[in-house]
């Protein structure tokens, strides 16, 4: 990875920040964005870097003009894009019923319109350099998820835009990885939005259970250097995706009985 450029969006925290600190570590040369900056520069001056090994890019990437600023300043500062890391992403856990169509609409313009409009302008370069593009999705894109009908939505929609997009580049040397994460101590939970948009503060679930950001961070970056074309997390994620191919219905049913165990789950 020496001198590889490698754009990790969401990279201000959770997983996004532990990828960057773990292509820093094998001497890449790394694009933050987010729309935090003060968090960029912040965790930039924290990280040993060698010289000029660091870009922060202000980025909210449900802003078109955002994306396309992100990819020009990349190419600006180094040239080229080894890696696009489409991290940056939104939760949420309401019923659908109760929901405001506002708040599907942002999970769609983060989650899916972000990780399409970084896509496109990166594309040129990637297929130049044979490079790889990667998406942070969820074990909710195989499966939905009852009381996230926005998050689930926008990661079955990335699936199905990355799937196509490794068919149309299979004879062009791209390389497209579908990452699926099972539950991570992060803070997208803290940060998922309510039904009516606002943050839902305080995670339901026990962090102190789940895998690390930076244990995730490791298995994206050797799934990435072994060109994979999907991976699936955890042992309960794995067993998620295997029984609903064959048992889809018992799979509703678990999957039901599982989350409405959530503190203050919104159905029971």
């Amino acid at each position: 990875m020496k001198n590889k450029v490698v754009i990790i969006t969401g990279s201000s925290s959770g997983i996004g920040e532990a990828l960057v600190r773990n292509y820093v570590s094998k001497g890449a040369r790394v694009v933050l964005a987010a729309r935090n900056f003060e968090k960029l520069q912040s965790l930039a001056k924290e990280i040993e870097a060698y010289e000029n090994q660091l870009l922060c890019v202000k980025t909210d990437v449900s802003k078109e003009k955002d994306c396309r600023n992100l990819i020009e300043n990349a190419i600006e500062k180094f040239g080229g894009i080894d890696i696009l890391i489409n991290n940056a992403g939104i939760s949420m856990r309401a019923l659908f019923e109760e929901t405001e169509i506002g708040v599907i609409k942002k999970l769609m313009d983060v989650n899916f319109w972000g990780t399409v409009y970084c896509t496109k302008f990166a594309l040129p370069y990637l297929l130049k350099a044979k490079g790889s593009v990667v998406a942070v999705s969820s074990i909710a894109g195989y499966k939905g998820l009852p009381g996230r009908t926005g998050y689930s939505s926008s990661k079955f929609a990335i699936h199905g835009f990355l799937e196509v997009l490794r068919i149309e580049n299979m004879k062009k040397g791209l390389h497209v990885l579908t990452a699926c994460p099972g539950f991570t101590a992060s803070n997208i939970r803290n940060t998922a939005l309510a039904a009516d948009g606002s943050q839902q503060g305080e995670s339901p679930r026990d962090e102190e259970k789940m895998m690390t950001a930076e244990e995730v961070a490791e298995h994206i970056a050797r799934a990435i250097d072994k060109r994979k074309d999907r991976l699936t997390l955890t042992f309960q994620g794995k067993l998620t995706v295997w029984l609903n191919k064959f048992f889809p219905r018992l799979v509703d049913k678990l999957v039901y009985n599982h989350m409405a165990k959530e503190a203050d789950s919104p159905f029971k």
